[in-house]
């Protein structure tokens, strides 16, 4: 589509949006910013670029958005008074069209507008007996809760090089891409990565270069066998448990067991609970596209949360006095709460930062050697305003509350003082 708008006596001012249909030449002679006189026409362009383009009187030029430009036809068009009802609420159903096709796509929903989770679509496990140092890659993004456990876990376990890791960035249109620049360690945090296994430019074909290629969703985190050239496992909770258990022979930390067999059967109970109410709810919330399936969200979110609560107040950790894959799992959704959870997704019920236990233990969390590493506020909050556009079309980020700052987080949790009591 192309807009061009022409003055006389003032400005002209050229405008020219371009699509894959065929759409509209507009002509507009703006007298006195007035009168006017339109003529149309047709034409097709396929480069999908936004140009705008003000020349004054004597030739100069300069860029305008095309808010710019939209403003200053409204304000020829009905003057400087708001614009007409009709106008308002022909926007409104556009854009509530608009968002419900665009939610559909970034968060499938269930015949009552519920977010249902799609399923991850590689559950290959490990040969441990088999496995060489350097085989299997990590792929990984900061901002990603799901893939945050996965970083955390290979962290505590010190594999290292052993099993590399790739950090991707959401692109301009939100699929994950490779940094092309050489990565910078920062005290000796994880950042961003070209790819180090396949070389790609974006997850999508690293995905798609494996035998048989692939169209499906090409998510983080991601387990890749670089010598066989596929997909592993692309589902986290699965990929811990491997990081936990199959790569022993090379990791730093090989006696660190956070699955333990006589805790396992206390780790599945706390994973059901956390997953659907608290990891995936904050979601639910947050994608819900009715107001009775955020209602229902929400209720089960803080529900669970003042469950935890509570059992928080007489155990340091879920399952006891030993960090386990179950508090991995709760960790990365309570590092995101303040500063996304509850402002973005509305769970705004309260504060996680209100929660006495809650809050304690997520810093008694952070303070474990290896965590804080893995963590990067900055990433997650760009990452979640910045991408998410249909939940934040204005892209404008909020000030970091002061709870969720690093610092804050380093602060004493007393949390050593609580003990499990016995059943």
């Amino acid at each position: 589509m192309a807009l061009i708008i022409s003055g006389h006596g003032h400005a002209a001012i050229s405008c020219s949006l371009s699509t894959s249909h065929n759409t509209t030449f507009l002509q507009k002679s703006v007298i006195g910013r007035r009168r006017a006189v339109v003529h149309q026409g047709q034409g097709r362009n396929s480069a999908g670029i936004v140009q705008c383009k003000i020349s004054g009187d004597e030739g100069s030029s300069s860029s305008w958005s095309p808010a710019d430009l939209v403003k200053l036809v409204g304000q020829n068009v009905w003057g400087r008074s708001l614009p007409p009802g009709a106008l308002v609420a022909v926007v409104r159903d556009v854009w509530t069209m608009g968002w419900l096709t665009m939610m559909a796509q970034l968060a499938p929903p269930s015949e009552s507008k519920e977010y249902k989770r799609p399923t991850s679509q590689f559950r290959r496990r490990v040969s441990s007996s088999s496995a060489k140092s350097g085989q299997f890659h990590l792929y990984v993004a900061l901002a990603c809760p799901w893939a945050h456990r996965t970083a955390i876990v290979h962290a505590l376990k010190g594999l290292g090089d052993a099993v590399p890791i790739s950090v991707t960035v959401p692109g301009s249109t939100g699929l994950w891409e490779f940094t092309q620049q050489p990565p910078q360690r920062l005290e000796n945090r994880l950042s961003p990565t070209a790819d180090r296994a396949s070389g790609q430019k974006k997850l999508m074909d690293v995905y798609r270069s494996q035998e048989g290629g692939y169209n499906g969703r090409s998510t983080v985190p991601m387990l890749w066998d670089s010598l066989q050239n596929k997909v592993v496992n692309n589902e986290s909770a699965d990929i811990i448990e491997i990081l936990n258990s199959d790569f022993n022979e090379f990791a730093k930390n090989p006696d660190l067991d956070l699955s333990p067999s006589h805790l396992k059967a206390d780790i599945d109970k706390w994973n059901e609970i956390i997953y659907s109410n608290i990891n995936n709810g904050v979601y639910r919330c947050g994608f819900a596209q009715s107001q009775d399936a955020y209602d229902s969200a929400v209720k089960n979110l803080f529900a669970t949360l003042d469950k935890v609560e509570k059992h928080l107040s007489t155990s340091r950790y879920l399952c006891g006095d030993a960090l386990s894959l179950a508090d991995v799992r709760l960790f990365t959704t309570l590092f995101r709460f303040d500063p996304v959870y509850q402002i973005l997704f509305k769970c705004s019920k309260q504060k996680l930062s209100e929660y006495h236990h809650l809050h304690g233990y997520m810093c008694d969390i952070y303070q474990i050697p290896g965590v804080a590493s893995t963590c990067d506020i900055d990433a997650i909050m760009y990452g979640y305003y910045k991408v998410l556009f249909p939940l934040n079309p204005g892209g404008i980020t909020p000030t970091l509350p002061e709870v969720a700052d690093p610092s804050a987080l380093l602060r004493p949790h007393n949390r050593q003082s609580v003990t499990k009591v016995a059943a």
